[in-house]
């Protein structure tokens, strides 16, 4: 079952990246994370920098509501998407989580 947290900022949930792959694509689910293959190395955060940016192109999110909280040198990480206005509300949750899932 995927891990997703609500937090005061956003929502929290795991993912594992998988760097230096021959593309940037959503493996599946890996565990309880979102297995990301991502094409830059794990040099000086350049795999972090992908991660941010690839999500968000994918769920049509600026890279700005995005934030690695935990895991900056390993494979496995927790990312918050901020809430908007960082404001919470059970129906962005809702919407949020929504978005996570659709990633499956």
């Amino acid at each position: 079952m995927l891990f997703i947290n609500k937090s005061t900022k956003g929502i929290i949930f795991k993912v594992f990246v998988q760097p230096k792959s021959s593309k940037n694509m959503i493996a599946g689910l890996y565990g309880d994370t979102i297995k990301i293959k991502l094409t830059a190395p794990p040099v000086n955060g350049a795999a972090n920098k992908m991660c941010i940016k690839y999500l968000a192109n994918v769920l049509k999110s600026p890279q700005s509501k995005f934030e690695i909280i935990s895991g900056h040198t390993s494979r496995t990480k927790h990312l918050l998407i901020k809430y908007k206005d960082n404001k919470h509300s059970e129906a962005e949750f809702e919407y949020l989580t929504g978005l996570i899932k659709s990633l499956l």
